[in-house]
């Protein structure tokens, strides 16, 4: 009994990272607003170490189509400048000397379609995961009725699983569907 209630648990811990794992993906999508997130991938290098850009300035977004960056040391705002440039983002940095200033260009109608596609696309992953962690949990508990866990626990498991499985199956449905308006809204 415990262990089909820690393999129930398992599988919700497995089911529960999915959905993290897609909000973080879906974070780096951009949406046509500011995000600070969407210079994540930005590594500087700063006093020759490969550094990510949070670590050596503040990256604030002012307003919806701004993302604003004020290094702590102002003598490696050119280095940030060209790691930005570099990380290929479709942003062009304007530096006055003290900070960069990043204008959001607003999404063209065939950039948002081929975003939609991507947001699809790491939807459907997420599901897979979590479809791959029911599985190996039904897979578990089929075993553990083999070595005489009673029929009515092994169902009761099974339809926990099956259960928790639907109910993130629809998280990740509702997450897809509020980041594709998102992104659809102009």
């Amino acid at each position: 009994m415990e262990e089909l209630e820690l393999y129930i648990d398992t599988a919700k811990e497995g089911m529960v990272g999915a959905l993290q794992h897609l909000e973080k993906e879906l974070s780096k999508v951009r949406a046509g607003k500011a995000n600070p997130g969407m210079l994540d991938s930005v590594k500087v290098e700063y006093y020759g170490v490969m550094s990510p850009l949070s670590q050596i300035a503040n990256v604030s977004v002012p307003d919806a189509k701004t993302i604003f960056i004020q290094p702590w040391d102002k003598s490696a705002i050119s280095a940030i400048e060209k790691a930005i440039l570099a990380a290929n983002l479709g942003f062009n940095p304007q530096n006055n000397g003290e900070v960069i200033r990043i204008l959001v260009p607003p999404l063209t109608e065939e950039r948002r379609k081929q975003l939609v596609k991507q947001i699809k696309s790491l939807g459907e992953t997420a599901k897979i995961a979590i479809r791959n962690t029911r599985r190996d949990t039904i897979e578990e508990i089929k075993k553990l009725k083999k070595e005489g866990l009673s029929e009515d626990l092994a169902k009761d498991g099974e339809d926990k699983v099956h259960k928790m499985h639907e109910d993130y199956i629809k998280k990740v449905d509702t997450i897809i569907a509020a980041k594709e308006k998102e992104i659809l809204t102009v």
